[in-house]
């Protein structure tokens, strides 16, 4: 049961109810398949292209090692809302107290705003690979990789602790129930019962800087590997490199376009019902780790065939047809 203070001037939640999809309660247990199909293809998929790299020592190269970070962080972005929003359509209630719900929502956009920022790594990986593919060797160095991946993690840090942060101060009495499937931060601030303003501010800015910034950079990058790309002679060269920045850029689109599109309809679509803006949260941050492993493996060349070898490995042999013995043919006498 939710926790609260004495006097009804001084409630304050400390345990909510998750109720998923408001509009659909009577129906949420027709909701656990299609969302039980989509996590296990996710897990897998996801899964495949990690434990390929990881078993295979001949990509163990950064742009192959930064893909399997990538999709490691897809993986537990997907684990930490559906395991939660599968067991909220199948119980009938799922509570879930305020460290927990702060707990959750610092995972969910942390991992959001680090895959962003694994992009950026790859990004100047390929910057490299292509501007300078001489000095690649000794310039993208292990240590420098674990150096960027390292303040990829604490800028992702920097970026979501001070909204979490400021959650965490927030009196919330105006009721214990939250209309969505996971601690999201707007759907929190919405049972607050003070002034907000700072913390929708600060979230929005956060939200908006960061975009920014990392198109500019993505942008800035991006023009010096074309400009590059083209200036190589060799068409096949030319060809893999471009093909390379092709996988990159549909990755950086999904992830992107999924997120500026779900935000702008938030704000933009205020009288659609609540069932429409949760479906879209979860379209956001399940589409990229529905998305990605399938543009890498079916894209980097690598990859696929590793992916191929594996399959065909895993085929039952087909049986062959053992000659018919002399004996079967000879002719009985007449």
């Amino acid at each position: 049961m939710s926790g609260w203070s004495n006097g009804s001037s001084n409630t304050s939640y400390t345990s909510f109810l998750l109720v998923g999809f408001p509009g659909l309660q009577e129906s949420r247990a027709l909701l656990v398949l299609p969302f039980l199909s989509l996590y296990l293809v996710i897990v897998s998929t996801n899964a495949l292209v990690i434990h390929t790299v990881v078993a295979q020592r001949s990509l163990h190269q950064p742009m192959y090692l930064l893909i399997a970070l990538l999709l490691a962080v897809n993986l537990c972005a997907a684990s930490t809302v559906v395991p939660a929003m599968l067991f909220s359509f199948s119980a009938h209630f799922n509570h879930i107290s305020l460290t927990r719900c702060l707990v959750q929502m610092f995972c969910i956009y942390f991992f959001i705003v680090f895959d962003c920022n694994i992009l950026l790594v790859m990004a100047l990986d390929r910057y490299v690979a292509i501007c300078y593919p001489l000095r690649y060797p000794e310039i993208v160095t292990g240590q420098l990789l674990a150096g960027l991946v390292g303040s990829a993690a604490a800028r992702s840090t920097g970026i979501v602790a001070p909204v979490v942060l400021l959650a965490s101060r927030v009196r919330f009495c105006r009721s214990d129930v939250i209309h969505h499937f996971a601690c999201e931060h707007m759907a929190l601030m919405k049972l607050s019962c003070g002034d907000v303003s700072l913390n929708k501010t600060v979230g929005l800015t956060v939200r908006i800087f960061n975009r920014v910034l990392d198109m500019l950079l993505l942008g800035a990058s991006y023009s010096r590997i074309i400009h590059a790309a083209f200036r190589i002679s060799s068409g096949g060269a030319r060809s893999k490199a471009l093909n390379t920045c092709g996988s990159h850029l549909l990755v950086i689109f999904t992830v992107y376009s999924s997120t500026m599109s779900s935000s702008i309809v938030y704000r933009v679509a205020r009288t659609a019902s609540q069932d429409v803006h949760n479906l879209l949260s979860a379209f956001y941050l399940l589409l990229p780790c529905l998305i990605n492993p399938i543009i890498y493996g079916a894209r980097t060349r690598e990859i696929r065939q590793h992916l191929t070898t594996l399959f065909r490995r895993a085929q039952p042999p087909v049986p062959t047809e053992k000659p018919q013995s002399l004996s079967s043919h000879r002719q009985l006498p007449g």
